[in-house]
């Protein structure tokens, strides 16, 4: 049996702010977008190539609402690897993106973290050696 990663759901205010946030500042592009019964369903990523992307989901009621920027409890909510760290790294920062943790380099891998439009805390990593995922 094969499993992978679909989709990680983000509560957000507003699908287009969202949305021009992760376009942006992250690169993203769309990948699904159509309403259906008054449902919008947004689905955006990095590249078209992968499984694994990002569903946008507007919070309705006040839980939800009050979750939004904080769905992990102050942790990061997600990771992206990149294979230039430095150059994403001055990309947010151009992008007056706020960083709560400065890069960090150490010999399997370099990281920073980095906030989105809602609080989100995002990890970003290069990593320097090959990690094998598998038992």
């Amino acid at each position: 049996m094969e499993l992978s990663l679909g989709r990680i759901i983000l509560l957000v205010n507003d699908y287009d702010e969202a949305f021009e946030f992760y376009e942006k500042k992250l690169k993203c592009k769309k990948f699904f977008d159509i309403t259906e019964n008054e449902q919008r369903f947004l689905h955006i990523g990095f590249n078209a190539n992968d499984k694994a992307g990002l569903w946008f989901l507007k919070a309705q009621t006040d839980e939800q609402k009050s979750r939004v920027g904080n769905q992990t409890a102050g942790q990061p909510m997600f990771v992206i690897y990149t294979d230039s760290l430095q150059e994403f790294y001055n990309h947010l920062i151009n992008e007056n993106v706020k960083i709560v943790r400065e890069p960090v380099d150490i010999p399997e891998y370099k990281f920073f973290h980095f906030l989105d439009l809602y609080g989100n805390e995002i990890v970003m990593v290069e990593m320097k050696t090959v990690v094998s995922l598998s038992n």
